[in-house]
């Protein structure tokens, strides 16, 4: 900075504005405490306003970009707490503060603690769910840590004789605001858990500012909270309010009235639960009873008589007799069809056809030729009837009658064991027949081995 002489003096300006820059690089952001006064809110959307203590004010200011960011609407002579930097107005050089937030002293005190207390509580797992203890559905007795003579104790009571007049209340009294409150408070809680005589708790008060509510935020009460045995509700003011004993507790309710509501059966939905199952089981019954007989006739209807099943079985058995014959017949059938052509092809070799054939020849010879040649031809004959005698004891007829056979393979006649082959269909003639089979193996007395 530069002073000036009297012969190149400052302007008003300059001097503002370097008293300014003095003020703004001496002071960082600092924290004020007053109380306001002189608070207006012109068109702009700007606040204006005086901060001031007992012996002491100062001019300050909060632009809309700021004071659009609180969630409250100051007002003159209440005490708030604001971050500011120190400036100077420079047109009016007014000495003055240009505030970057506000909120209520006490409260924001407050809630500065609330929230510090909170975290450490929350980082030492009080808050956690796994801690949480379920609701009795009906409980013996119910107990409520309250004031005896706030609005709070009237709501529950009223709430718990509609709901269910026949579960008995036990008051813990307590004062619940105030400097006592939360050592009254814990005191009563312990008590409940010493006398072990509820199934459930309830804690809490009507509505108020967060000093009023603040005696619920105590360390001492909020961990005796999350340590009680018996499972305990809490309820602290309206829905919006909120206490640290609703995090420790169990279960928190939005108000007194709603925390009666939750540990307590209502009794009237309970009697058409009641009456709804017990038609409900009415019916059950019914059709319990009914389905046995509707069963029962089902399966007589399915139920077919002895008689019935015998006179379809013999049916089928004469459908498959039949079916048998049937199958057997065309067997025969295949192997007369397969037969004949070997038949006629033995008849035609017959020597009995030969010998016919030649003497019918020879009786023709006969009535040709003169009688030299007839004697010659008698002779022939007799030398042919002891050919043919020869040649009928060489006969296979006689062979056959002797009990031999002559088995063929299609149209020749199997002389040697290596014509055949396994799977070969032969024919064996008889004497007075013959009958077709099938080679399973085959031998060959040269070698004594057999063809699979």
């Amino acid at each position: 900075m530069s002073f000036s002489s009297r012969t190149d003096p400052l302007s008003i300006s300059q001097l503002n504005l370097e008293a300014q820059g003095l003020l703004e690089g001496s002071f960082p952001l600092i924290w004020l405490q007053g109380e306001l006064s002189n608070f207006s809110r012109p068109a702009s959307g700007h606040w204006y306003f005086s901060l001031k203590d007992a012996r002491a004010q100062i001019n300050g200011a909060m632009f809309r970009n700021r004071n659009r960011l609180l969630d409250f609407q100051p007002q003159n002579g209440q005490q708030v707490l604001v971050r500011a930097k120190v400036t100077l107005y420079v047109p009016r050089g007014n000495f003055q503060i240009v505030v970057e937030h506000m909120e209520p002293a006490g409260e924001g005190a407050l809630k500065a603690r609330f929230d510090a207390l909170k975290a450490q509580l929350q980082a030492e797992g009080l808050f956690a769910q796994e801690r949480k203890q379920g609701l009795p559905d009906w409980p013996r007795q119910i107990g409520v840590i309250t004031s005896p003579s706030g609005a709070a104790i009237r709501d529950i009571l009223q709430v718990l004789k509609r709901r269910c007049p026949s579960i008995p209340v036990v008051i813990y009294p307590a004062a619940v605001q105030g400097a006592d409150a939360p050592a009254q408070l814990t005191q009563a809680l312990n008590t409940a858990v010493a006398r072990n005589e509820c199934d459930v708790l309830i804690i809490g008060r009507g509505g108020g500012s967060l000093e009023d509510l603040w005696a619920f935020n105590d360390e001492t009460l909020t961990r005796a909270v999350a340590a009680c045995p018996i499972p305990i509700v809490s309820a602290v003011g309206h829905e919006v309010d909120t206490g640290l004993t609703d995090f420790a507790a169990d279960l928190r309710a939005p108000t007194p009235s709603a925390a009666a509501e939750l540990v307590s059966p209502d009794l009237s939905a309970v009697s058409q639960r009641f009456n709804a199952l017990q038609r409900r089981l009415k019916w059950v019954m019914a059709q319990q009873l009914r389905t046995p007989g509707d069963r029962l006739r089902h399966l007589r209807q399915r139920l077919r008589s002895p008689r019935h099943s015998l006179e379809q079985s013999s049916q089928r058995l004469d459908e498959l007799h039949a079916r048998l014959q049937r199958q057997m017949q065309h067997r025969l059938d295949l192997l007369g069809s397969r037969l004949k052509p070997s038949q006629q092809r033995l008849a035609r070799l017959s020597p009995q056809r030969v010998l016919a054939e030649r003497q019918q020849r020879l009786d023709s010879l006969n009535k040709r030729f003169p009688a030299p040649l007839l004697r010659q031809l008698q002779q022939e004959q007799v030398r042919l009837g002891g050919l043919g005698k020869r040649l009928d004891t060489a006969s296979p007829l006689r062979t056959l009658a002797r009990g031999y056979s002559i088995t063929f393979k299609g149209e020749e006649a199997v002389r040697s064991a290596a014509q055949l082959q396994p799977g070969d269909t032969i024919t064996t003639r008889l004497t007075d027949g013959e009958f077709s089979a099938r080679i399973e193996y085959v031998q060959g007395s040269d070698t004594g081995s057999a063809h699979d």
